[in-house]
């Protein structure tokens, strides 16, 4: 500890880590960087694949490109540190950089749960009045979601990191987190936080528990959809992708409300740092997996960009 202290500034925080170099954690930390690498090469592929076939111009595919955006930055923010700092062992962060860090996940995690709410009303109203949905989901209506969801994330990613970062922290800058997560940095607060642990909390319900009631109530209106349609084969489909996006958001919102919406005594930051794996990986992980790779229309588009670029390398 006195080596990393003497490394850093007055103003440094050190990141203790989730990983130490046991065979075990070291065989972890490979299927993080796999898991990373596969979200980062996914999301970059399906905005590319989105932006250039016609045929994926369309509310969904708008939709799921804000969602790979945002799950983009969000595996950007915090991995390459932790992994710098697991492999050149140099632990510290600027005290600007963690202020950093906390606004782009907070942001990005607050956008993306209110994100997904939307997307699952979008494919209530696709699937249970396709008549209506071109005027429901118009481009002008699509853009006002898209921006209404990054601006509340923002906001409220600006606020907390504006709050936290304001806090005096006089004692140990030991972050016990493999980045600069904002329960871990309170605890090392020298005043008392409890009353802004209360309006956190406060926000957490209304930045998750909302989106996630919405995706509920839209699920079950879309199964009940599904069971008055007279193609058995298209309510195979439709309950296999309700099925599949249901996993993607369980597991997002389950890692997110595991961690800040749980009474403060039940809280350990060991099992913290395990579950923070979910969403700031495995998710943006999966998404493009689920979301779209197994679409035909996505699958589609990606052979027809493949057989543009085996022509132009003929030719």
């Amino acid at each position: 500890m006195g080596m990393w202290l003497n490394e850093s500034s007055t103003d440094d925080f050190i990141l203790l880590g989730i990983f130490s170099h046991s065979p075990a954690d070291l065989a972890l930390f490979s299927m993080v960087m796999v898991g990373f690498s596969v979200a980062l090469c996914g999301n970059v592929l399906l905005l590319i694949l989105i932006s250039i076939d016609p045929r994926l111009h369309t509310p969904m595919y708008f939709f799921l490109s804000q969602l790979s955006l945002m799950d983009l930055m969000l595996v950007c923010t915090n991995v390459p540190k932790m992994a710098a700092s697991f492999l050149s062992g140099r632990k510290t962060i600027s005290f600007v950089g963690c202020g950093i860090q906390v606004g782009l996940f907070v942001s990005l995690v607050g956008s993306e749960g209110l994100l997904l709410g939307l997307m699952a009303y979008d494919r209530y109203v696709a699937i249970s009045h396709p008549l209506h949905y071109s005027t429901h989901m118009s481009q002008t209506v699509c853009l006002q979601v898209a921006g209404t969801t990054w601006a509340f994330g923002i906001l409220d990613g600006l606020i907390q990191m504006v709050v936290v970062m304001t806090f005096p922290y006089c004692g140990s800058r030991a972050v016990d987190h493999f980045f600069c997560e904002m329960l871990s940095l309170l605890k090392l607060a020298c005043v008392d936080t409890t009353l802004f642990e209360n309006v956190l909390l406060v926000c957490c319900v209304f930045m998750l528990l909302l989106p996630f009631s919405i995706i509920v109530a839209s699920y079950i209106r879309i199964l009940g959809a599904v069971l008055h349609l007279h193609s058995a084969r298209a309510g195979k489909r439709a309950l296999a992708t309700c099925s599949s996006h249901m996993t993607a958001v369980s597991l997002f919102y389950g890692a997110a409300m595991f961690i800040y919406l749980r009474p403060r005594h039940y809280r350990t930051l060991s099992h913290n740092k395990v579950v923070s794996i979910f969403y700031t990986v495995l998710t943006p992980m999966l998404n493009p997996l689920i979301y779209s790779f197994r679409n035909r229309d996505v699958m589609g588009a990606l052979r027809k960009g493949l057989e543009c670029c085996r022509g132009g390398s003929q030719h």
